[in-house]
């Protein structure tokens, strides 16, 4: 591809790229959804397909055989340029284009406000399911992009570490309990992921002013390791593309996430 696309990218500047033979666009939107409409090209990809669990701890990264298999099956190529979007308001896609960045594949973007925005700009749509042609894709995992429990815990006090809990302000505070226990990782600022959506704006994210206004005088500084949460790391996934955008260059996305940390005995919380 002679220009990289941007990591956000828009409607109309998707659609010129449509054809590409480097460019791969996934939707991450329910099979029911995808039958029914689609953009052009764009191939399919379960959301269940990219998680695992190991019960109660969900939303865990699969092992790099795993992702080898389910990305050879789609077709991927590593010259091919990302660009990921769902149905929804971006969660799927984002844990899709972090897991992209766990294996080294950082060639990706987002689709600014998904199908929504897509379909309101009178963009083309079919139901014609993509012809694939599989492909023998590699995946290695690296720690880069991903934090697990140790890694949170070796860390909680150092200051040059900022954790992010994206999670609704009743989880966070342990008003709502979701695992053995409620609350939050000793530390973490709260930044609900929702609030970096523009639900005006067919669900694109706010303004670049607009989310540097929201993270920066939480102390979320671009000289920080930035390791995101939620409960699964799908929320979470969202912010952690969210501070991508912006220019973050140090961001991990803790994947066992709260289901993890809250129904650990090992771990502090607070309240």
């Amino acid at each position: 591809m002679t220009n990289t696309p941007p990591l956000l990218i828009e409607p109309h500047a998707l659609q010129q790229l449509i054809g590409n033979d480097q460019l791969m666009i996934i939707d991450m939107s329910p099979t029911a959804s995808y039958s029914n409409f689609h953009i052009p090209g764009a191939v399919s990809l379960n959301y269940d397909d990219i998680v695992t669990s190991q019960p109660p701890v969900m939303g865990l990264l699969p092992d790099a055989a795993t992702l080898s298999r389910i990305f050879s099956n789609i077709g991927l190529q590593p010259q091919h340029h990302v660009v990921a979007y769902d149905n929804e308001s971006g969660g799927k896609a984002c844990r899709l284009l972090w897991t992209l960045d766990c294996i080294g594949h950082s060639n990706n973007s987002l689709l600014n406000g998904g199908l929504t925005a897509w379909s309101n700009a009178g963009m083309p749509m079919n139901n014609q399911v993509q012809d694939i042609c599989s492909s023998h894709y590699e995946a290695k995992i690296s720690d880069i992009a991903l934090a697990d429990k140790t890694y949170l815990l070796e860390h909680l006090n150092n200051p040059s570490v900022v954790i992010v809990d994206t999670r609704s302000e009743h989880e966070y505070n342990g008003s709502v309990v979701r695992a053995a226990r409620g609350g939050h990782i000793p530390g973490a600022v709260h930044i609900d992921w929702v609030r970096t959506i523009s639900a005006d704006n067919d669900l694109r994210l706010r303004s670049h002013d607009e989310l540097l206004a929201l993270y920066e005088p939480a102390g979320i500084s671009k000289d920080k390791q930035i390791i995101t949460y939620c409960h699964t790391h799908h929320r979470s996934a969202h912010s952690y593309i969210v501070l991508k955008t912006l220019g973050y260059p140090y961001i991990k996305g803790y994947h066992g996430a709260w289901s993890e940390w809250g129904n650990a005995e090992d771990t502090p919380i607070e309240q």
